[in-house]
């Protein structure tokens, strides 16, 4: 029986190292364009509401077989795009809850936010729901205005890079892993083998690096906040609504339909139609909502896969306790 686990095992681990396993299966319609939905108020003047939720990639979603074929990155800057084109967007709600995701997805997010600003003038007022750490903070960043729900969970400035050990699993069923490499750093950081010390200060500089740009981005986005400040509060540790609004972090407690209304006040504007974005067969009746498609996706676990799964060294803005 233990021969036959670990059989299946090394079957199955390889495909789930390469990202994604799936099956061609045509459970999954083409994606149709994004709809425009009242969810709330009434007038012309309109405010977008807009979700920024789960692990940031950049990467198209994977599933136990199904798969999304765009990725959170590519819709939101769809929306942004959509929203660019409507004179009558007067602001923009970010609505967030992630605890992170890759630097790049982070940074891609935030930039997307930034250029919406400047080439639009639309005020953007991030809300934080449940949890926005880590990259979801440095998404949050990008707006005029950060509110964060009573009973959120934010901070967790830092940058993390987690690599698997397996050498001492595959030692146990008699598999080698063997690499023919141009130089010493062509594999550094393999599973397949420990560490060296060189390649842990290696990695360390390219974390100090990023986590730098963290600190500079929290810097310009949160003024006054001076930078020693921020490298303060930039050790990783997580925050609660209330201590974000005391360091500074956020700019008030509010739930999200008060960051609508205050939205609406610093335009303002007395009535506003409060939209969202939505693809044909989605669920879109309050402000609520979460964001998603029509695309048919089977997840019988409770976190995203593809996301979590070791694929060698991945730098992330990830709360990952």
């Amino acid at each position: 029986m233990k021969r036959m686990f670990w059989i299946f095992l090394l079957a199955v681990l390889p495909l789930f190292w390469s990202g994604c396993a799936y099956v061609n299966l045509s459970l999954l319609s083409e994606p149709g364009p994004l709809l425009e939905k009242r969810v709330d108020g009434d007038g012309d003047a309109r405010i977008l509401l807009l979700d920024v939720t789960g692990i940031l990639t950049e990467e198209k979603k994977c599933t136990l077989g199904l798969r999304q074929e765009i990725s959170m990155v590519d819709e939101f800057r769809e929306a942004l795009k959509k929203a660019g084109r409507d004179r009558n967007i007067r602001g923009l709600v970010v609505r967030i809850n992630s605890p992170g995701g890759t630097v790049t997805a982070s940074d891609i997010l935030r930039h997307e936010i930034l250029e919406y600003r400047k080439k639009t003038g639309v005020r953007v007022v991030a809300c934080l729901m449940d949890v926005a750490a880590s990259g979801g903070y440095y998404v949050a960043t990008a707006a005029d205005e950060i509110v964060a729900h009573p009973t959120t969970i934010t901070g967790s400035i830092g940058v993390i890079a987690m690599k698997f050990n397996v050498q001492g699993l595959f030692g146990k069923i008699g598999v080698e892993a063997e690499a023919i490499k141009s130089g010493d750093k062509k594999d550094i950081l393999s599973p397949f083998r420990p560490a060296t010390e060189e390649e842990r200060k290696i990695v360390q500089s390219v974390i100090d690096q990023l986590h730098g740009r963290f600190v500079e981005v929290i810097a310009e986005g949160r003024k006054p906040l001076s930078r020693e400040s921020v490298v303060r509060l930039a050790d990783g540790r997580i925050y609660t609504a209330s201590q974000g609004l005391e360091l500074g972090l956020i700019d008030r407690v509010d739930y999200l339909d008060g960051a609508v209304e205050g939205l609406k006040r610093s335009l303002g504007l007395e009535n506003a139609t409060v939209v969202v974005y939505h693809r044909a067969g989605s669920y879109k009746g309050s402000i609520y909502s979460e964001a998603g498609g029509n695309l048919t996706v089977v997840n019988l676990l409770p976190q995203d896969l593809d996301s979590l799964l070791p694929r060698g060294m991945r730098f992330m803005y990830l709360w990952a306790p």
